[in-house]
């Protein structure tokens, strides 16, 4: 099978590729950024997902799937390069699927879609609504992303798409949201707030996107691992100490006295937690992960 990935070059990306590679499959990598040590069966191009040279790689090579990978945080980006890439892109990328005869196409979001509250479910279901565009503005451009993607199973019937909610991914590769957060020897964390922090090991991760394509999958799924595990619990497994912080000055410390830089509004995000439903990607993959909740912390474990 001809694969294309958009985002190839990231941490979690190389991994799914590799799984690609080492199943037979040809895959064409999309990026920005460089790759320049690829695996040999892997044809690189930088390109930006919008513009011609993006379509000219469909058009030539008429791949059979898609797995999209090219969306960035507040972490990499500010608010109109993250509306540019993440709607843009996907956008750009299932026009290409449906303009070049594309039969399977993979989104793959987060599970912070959906929102952190104080009335929120513990669990969430592939049925509930995406309010992270209220309450943590930061998200709103991966929510309109993903409902876009969303949208496309019934927008674009000749294209059979499969939209991922995972977990938050953690491992050796230390890249990613959670891992940033965690980044350093003190984390802060809300006075009086413990919340619950859903997670997996980023090869598990890698894996269940690899299974999603085998699988063929078509519709939206929750994708997560190993149970849910307490904040405070979370940070001393994976050898940092979390700060108690007062709500009032917490905005005041972020990025100051050796905290992590985070976004005012992602103060619900650590009160709360975002804790997800699998069972419909597990009924419909089989999917188990191989790693546990320490395995995957200690694979973290800071520095």
């Amino acid at each position: 099978m001809k694969v294309v990935v958009t985002g190839a070059s990231g941490a979690l990306a190389r991994q799914v590729v590799q799984l690609l590679v080492n199943d037979g499959h040809e895959v064409l990598g999309l990026d920005r950024r460089p790759w320049p040590d690829c695996p040999e069966r892997v044809q690189m191009f930088r390109v930006d997902m919008r513009k011609r040279p993006a379509e000219d790689v469909f058009r030539t090579y008429k791949p059979d799937a898609l797995i999209h990978m090219a969306t960035v945080t507040y972490v990499s980006a500010g608010s109109e390069e993250r509306y540019r890439i993440n709607l843009g892109g996907t956008r750009a990328v299932w026009e290409y699927c449906e303009n070049y005869g594309v039969k399977h196409a993979i989104f793959v979001g987060r599970h912070t879609v959906y929102g952190a509250a104080a009335d929120a479910p513990l669990y969430r279901n592939e049925d509930e609504p995406l309010m992270a565009g209220s309450t943590f503005p930061n998200l709103a451009d991966l929510v309109a992303a993903d409902l876009y993607a969303g949208n496309s199973i019934w927008r674009r019937p000749s294209v059979e798409t499969a939209v991922l909610r995972l977990a938050y991914s953690l491992g050796p590769s230390k890249r990613g949201t959670l891992a940033n957060y965690l980044r350093g020897p003190k984390v802060p964390t809300v006075m009086g707030f413990d919340p619950l922090f859903h997670f997996m090991h980023e090869a598990d991760a890698a894996l269940a996107i690899f299974t999603s394509l085998k699988s063929k999958l078509r519709g939206v799924f929750n994708v997560s691992g190993p149970p849910p595990v307490p904040l405070a619990l979370l940070c001393r497994i994976a050898g940092c100490r979390s700060v108690p912080i007062p709500e009032p000055v917490f905005p005041a410390i972020l990025g100051r006295f050796g905290f992590s830089r985070l976004p005012k509004g992602s103060l619900n995000h650590i009160k709360y937690p975002v804790v997800i439903d699998n069972q419909r990607f597990v009924e419909a993959t089989g999917f188990k992960a191989s790693f546990d909740e320490i395995q995957t912390l200690r694979a973290y474990r800071w520095p």
